[in-house]
């Protein structure tokens, strides 16, 4: 039995789950990272007199960094380990979100936010393709959807971190706070192990099958001491080409089209909702309070994608979240009473975050090992795109009469249109391992 085949055949058990919870934290952190800015920037604009379109910079800014950090992170995962990337972009993004609390101006803080999006944007697919890669194709789904729901957390993080040190303490106290995950990299060395079909594809066989032999030991199975090697991929070499070479070419476009797609709308949405319940006479500390609760909301939304991502399979789920995400960020921007922008605003990020969940789930799977990381850091780089446009159309709409209507209404047809991608271009991947998904 070759070495992948053997990580596959581990029963799920401790090793799995321990992976799950410090992979997951290291999700969290970037989340909160993330979620941070937006509370951050309804109260930094105030004190900084920012104009609409200097706050669409200081959120595009991170995304344009985040686009750059998928894409040579994951080519460096593919060349120096997903480990090694993983740790390095935590320690990145942390120092970063630290240095924002200095930042004398608003030039500095751009750059400072620029860093930050280097690390943020690089971590994710990295993540993800570690995991992917340990779990056994029959549950692999519902545990990057589980990883995936860290995300929630991270953001309900921002949203407690903002709730009560801001008001009291200032900004520049939340992102020291946002700068103490830093220390969180020494769990990541000590716990987390290299990918197998990373060590396999590099050549490092002896090193993989001690890792191997360790796990069987681990999980109570069988020790094989015999080292047999399966090729992971063709080729080692990475290249932007093979990402659009032969049937790879309509994954990849599917999977641009998705990013794009999602990520415009995450972030045009979820980025802006404190300065936009703000912009509709709430005060910061009520919309704090709404966001919080939408932001809970996301939670049972992983669970129940966790849930169908396994029953249903990976094309059904994504598809039927980001449609049903539709709906509700219409009728949210119909909304005229505080009841009703909850009813939809928990509807809108239940759907959407389980529809992440699933996305995560579905990327890695699309290519074989030695572009893995290099396939989904790009597609993610191709949805920072659309983070970076959403703030700076979402700040000029925001301007026109009834702009909150026009920005939902917006939203509503970009999410239709990507759910249509999925179910034109999407392959259903749900229990097939990923080497033979790869082929």
């Amino acid at each position: 039995m070759d070495l992948v085949s053997r990580v596959q055949r581990l029963p799920i058990g401790k090793f799995h789950y321990t992976l799950l919870w410090v992979i997951g934290l290291g999700w969290m952190f970037d989340a909160m990272d993330t979620g941070l800015i937006s509370f951050i920037l309804a109260k930094m604009a105030e004190d900084w007199q920012m104009s609409p379109t200097e706050k669409g910079w200081v959120v595009s800014i991170g995304f344009v960094g985040m686009a750059i950090g998928a894409v040579f992170s994951g080519g460096l995962a593919d060349r120096i380990g997903r480990r090694t990337v993983f740790a390095m972009t935590l320690v990145i993004y942390s120092i970063a979100t630290a240095l924002c609390a200095f930042a004398p101006n608003l030039t500095w803080l751009l750059v400072f936010r620029f860093i930050v999006g280097l690390g943020l944007g690089g971590q994710l697919p990295v993540a993800v393709t570690l995991v992917s890669e340990y779990i056994p194709a029959q549950v692999r789904g519902r545990f990057i959807v589980l990883l995936e729901s860290f995300w929630g957390l991270g953001w309900l993080a921002a949203a407690l971190i903002s709730y009560f040190v801001i008001p009291q303490l200032g900004w520049q106290i939340a992102f020291l706070i946002g700068g103490l995950p830093a220390i969180y990299v020494f769990i990541i060395l000590k716990k987390v192990p290299e990918s197998i079909p990373y060590l396999v594809n590099r050549g490092r066989i002896e090193e993989a099958h001690a890792l191997v032999q360790k796990l069987e030991r681990q999980c109570g199975v069988e020790v094989i001491q015999q080292i047999e090697v399966k090729p992971v991929a063709s080729q080692q070499k990475v290249s932007f080409k093979q990402l659009w070479s032969g049937g790879f070419a309509r994954r990849s476009l599917m999977l641009w089209l998705i990013w794009f797609g999602i990520v415009y709308s995450y972030y045009g949405i979820f980025t802006w909702l404190p300065s936009l319940l703000v912009k509709q006479g709430y005060s910061i500390v009520q919309s704090f309070e709404y966001v919080l609760v939408m932001i809970l909301a996301q939670l049972p939304g992983y669970v129940v994608a966790a849930w169908l991502v396994e029953k249903a399979g990976r094309k059904a789920t994504l598809a039927g979240f980001i449609g049903m995400c539709a709906v509700s960020a219409y009728f949210f921007g119909q909304a005229t009473t505080v009841n009703m922008i909850m009813l939809w605003g928990c509807l809108m990020s239940f759907f959407n975050l389980g529809a992440w969940g699933v996305l995560y789930t579905y990327t890695p799977e699309q290519y074989p090992a030695n572009i893995r990381a290099f396939g989904s850091g790009w597609a993610s780089a191709v949805g920072r795109m659309g983070g970076i446009v959403a703030p700076l159309v979402v700040t000029h709409m925001m301007v026109i009469p009834n702009g909150f209507s026009h920005v939902f209404m917006m939203f509503t047809i970009v999410l239709l249109a990507v759910a249509l991608v999925i179910l034109v271009l999407g392959e259903e991947t749900k229990g097939k391992t990923l080497e033979s998904i790869g082929l």
